[in-house]
């Protein structure tokens, strides 16, 4: 799901226009398997795959590893894009 924003705003005839979209993306799962006994075992899984679809309790659970989706690494991949037009 991509968010759009887009702010105009007008000060003498010039005009800035502003639009930023990010995608998110959950990557390799960091949960931590062997915490109970003290020591550290992930379990490999390298892409979160939702379960269920969007609005239900399974699209937070990854279909590869059964973890909830918050073990897995979050990336963030933001592009703004500025034009702006000088007052003649």
């Amino acid at each position: 799901m991509k968010k759009r924003q887009v702010v105009i705003k007008q000060r003498k005839s010039s005009y800035t226009t502003t639009s930023s979209s990010s995608n998110v993306r959950y990557v390799e799962c960091q949960k931590n398997h062997a915490a109970n006994i003290g020591g550290y075992a992930v379990d490999g899984c390298r892409e979160f795959m939702a379960s269920g679809g969007e609005g239900t309790d399974d699209a937070l659970t990854c279909a590869a590893c059964g973890c909830h989706r918050n073990f897995h690494r979050r990336e963030v991949e933001t592009e703004v894009v500025c034009e702006y037009s000088p007052p003649n």
